[in-house]
């Protein structure tokens, strides 16, 4: 009874489904293409269920899971070695929820095409800090670089 209350307890603090937001939207900056990014989150989720008792009880869960997310996509990209390739798939980095003015879609535009044509390891990272909201050093740690390459 109390080993099953202890499991339950540690299931709360694994909460996945919370944080499928932040992965959909890292995944979808990295691929630049939703059924990619679709497939890139649930690989991830199936490396974090298999390697969930490597998990640190009071790390950073989002961390954790944006890290395995970052390197399921980073094997990928070494596996294709074709540049051309990922740029054919590119697609649109976010849906727009609302009719925006066409000035404001100008500019909107503007900024999706220069964050698009950034490398991928300075997009990965701008989307860390600038959208998921982590801290340089939570970024880093994702991205599996010394704090200092990324700031």
């Amino acid at each position: 009874m109390l080993r099953k209350q202890g499991m339950k307890r540690s299931m709360a603090r694994f909460d996945i489904v919370g944080q499928m937001g932040s992965l959909r939207r890292y995944a979808r900056s990295l691929t630049r293409d939703s059924a990619e990014a679709e497939d890139l989150v649930h690989d991830a989720l199936v490396r974090a269920y298999e390697r969930r008792g490597t998990f640190r009880s009071g790390g950073n869960l989002r961390a954790w899971l944006l890290a395995i997310v970052h390197n399921i996509f980073i094997d990928r990209m070494r596996s294709r070695r074709s540049e051309a390739a990922r740029i054919e798939q590119a697609g649109h980095l976010a849906d727009q929820s609302v009719a925006a003015s066409q000035d404001h879609s100008v500019r909107l535009s503007q900024v999706r095409d220069a964050f698009l044509a950034l490398p991928e390891e300075q997009r990965s990272a701008l989307h860390l800090v600038a959208i998921e909201g982590l801290s340089y050093a939570e970024a880093a740690e994702v991205a599996g670089v010394p704090l200092g390459t990324l700031m």
